[in-house]
């Protein structure tokens, strides 16, 4: 009578240990699911991520075409001990916008006066060599730049380009 107990036994430790791999290759297929779809979502985020920055770095790359306003030539007087010394000179303005080209053109009386001013001071050894044409460059921006009302905004002036610049 022994026996058949020991048989029974192993007959109910058979079904147990079949039902135990299968909830193991459950939960393992579960786990590797779950593995690749995390893993899947992750490579789909940061491939969108890495493209809209190409698309920022694309939308940020055209840059702006320059834009220009030429002034009338002016001639002025230089200053000067050998006689009569006098300047002409003519230049374009590299603005920011279209903007700032509508601003500088309605207050153009205050912009010449300002450069003839600055011109008319300068004497003539000083502006003949090319640090004086690049210390004249700044300082033209700065007068162009300098607000046209109390406490008004600056005029945003990136670059002078002489078109003509004649002493005699």
């Amino acid at each position: 009578m022994a026996k058949a107990p020991a048989k029974a036994a192993e007959v109910s430790d058979a079904p147990a240990a079949g039902k135990s791999k299968k909830k193991l290759l459950i939960i393992i297929a579960a786990v590797v699911f779950l593995l690749v779809a995390v893993g899947g979502g992750a490579a789909i985020f940061l491939s969108k991520k890495a493209s809209s920055s190409k698309e920022k770095e694309h939308k940020a790359e055209p840059a702006k075409a320059p834009v220009f306003l030429a002034l009338e030539a002016f001639t002025v007087n230089l200053q000067s001990e050998n006689g009569d010394k006098y300047l002409q000179i003519s230049m374009t303005l590299q603005v920011q916008d279209e903007e700032q080209v509508t601003l500088i053109k309605a207050n153009m009386p205050q912009v010449r006066s300002r450069l003839l001013l600055l011109l008319s001071s300068k004497d003539s050894t000083e502006i003949l060599s090319s640090e004086g044409k690049e210390k004249l460059v700044n300082e033209i921006i700065e007068k162009v730049a300098q607000p046209f009302t109390p406490k008004g905004e600056p005029q945003k002036i990136s670059g002078v380009f002489f078109t003509s610049f004649v002493v005699q």
